[in-house]
């Protein structure tokens, strides 16, 4: 036994050592893999109780856990005393209470405007970015989400303000490269509405660190449909809503037709639900859950 486990680990010397480097880039997708979606709660569906105080983000834990969630996305302007961090005591009772509820705490976010002009007003938000970049990793949080900003800037073309925002947000992913986190921008129908808008985003920074928060209820302008096929590619998390816009009227989704069209792109991973406008939030998501679950039964 002593001589095969020797001789064995001496086979292993002649095999060449591939090195391996942050710079390494796969030329395509794996295919091979069989679709995986998984749920989870962005917290904006909660936006009025938790900012009433009626509910906190560990009541928010109980609910994902009773309604079998897979995880949980637990915006930055929701834990105490944003836009400061948290403090570490916080950050990491919560991260207790969501692993032993089985939760995996999926994304976070915060509010920032690269849009603004002021250039003192921009390193703020990178400030901002950069101090939730590194809650996001004291969470085990993969990634945080930014926006492009809805701010006015006369007197800058629009290709100007793409420029400076391409440099603002390479600049915050190269420091959540330091920490192992993503940044994920979303389309929130401010100065970022289209699909194409989206696409020169990511033409204009090219770092393996962004990927896309797609959210299908912000394309307003076209097939919101083949806005999210043209966009997927950038896709590394969503938002999941009750309704599209189709010719200027807000519709409900086609979790059926959307789901089919992840499918076919391969997406793996967390598909984070989340309502809007009036009514009583528990009914409003406990409803979005049971037509969200029977589309993915069909699909």
């Amino acid at each position: 036994m002593k001589n095969s486990k020797r001789a064995f680990v001496k086979s292993l010397a002649i095999i060449p050592a591939i090195p391996f480097t942050s710079n390494m880039k796969f030329k395509e997708k794996p295919k091979n893999f069989a679709h995986l979606f998984k749920l989870s709660l962005n917290l904006y569906s909660f936006n009025k109780p938790l900012r009433e105080g009626t509910m906190d983000l560990f009541d928010v834990l109980d609910f994902c856990a009773k309604h079998n969630f897979g995880g949980i996305d637990p915006t930055g302007y929701y834990f105490p005393n944003y836009p400061e961090v948290p403090t570490d005591d916080y950050i990491y009772k919560f991260k207790r209470k969501a692993f032993l509820l089985g939760l995996d705490i999926t994304g976070t976010g915060v509010r920032n405007d690269f849009v603004n002009p002021n250039a003192e007003k921009r390193k703020e938000d990178i400030e901002l970015i950069k101090k939730w970049i590194e809650v996001s990793a004291k969470l085990g949080c993969p990634h945080v989400r930014i926006f492009s900003g809805n701010h006015t800037h006369e007197g800058y073309s629009r290709d100007q303000v793409f420029e400076r925002m391409a440099e603002d947000i390479q600049t915050c992913c190269n420091y959540a490269e330091q920490f192992g986190v993503m940044l994920s921008i979303q389309n929130h129908n401010d100065f970022l509405k289209t699909a194409d808008d989206m696409d020169q985003v990511f033409e204009r920074v090219g770092s393996p660190w962004l990927g896309q928060n797609l959210d299908i209820g912000s394309y307003r302008e076209k097939d919101p449909y083949k806005e999210v096929e043209q966009n997927i590619k950038h896709a590394i998390t969503w938002q999941i809503k009750e309704n599209v816009w189709i010719n200027g009227k807000e519709t409900p989704t086609d979790f059926v037709k959307l789901f089919k069209i992840i499918k076919k792109a391969g997406y793996r991973g967390y598909l984070p639900l989340e309502t809007l406008g009036e009514g009583d939030p528990f009914q409003k998501i406990e409803k979005l859950l049971v037509k969200v679950r029977a589309a993915l039964e069909e699909v």
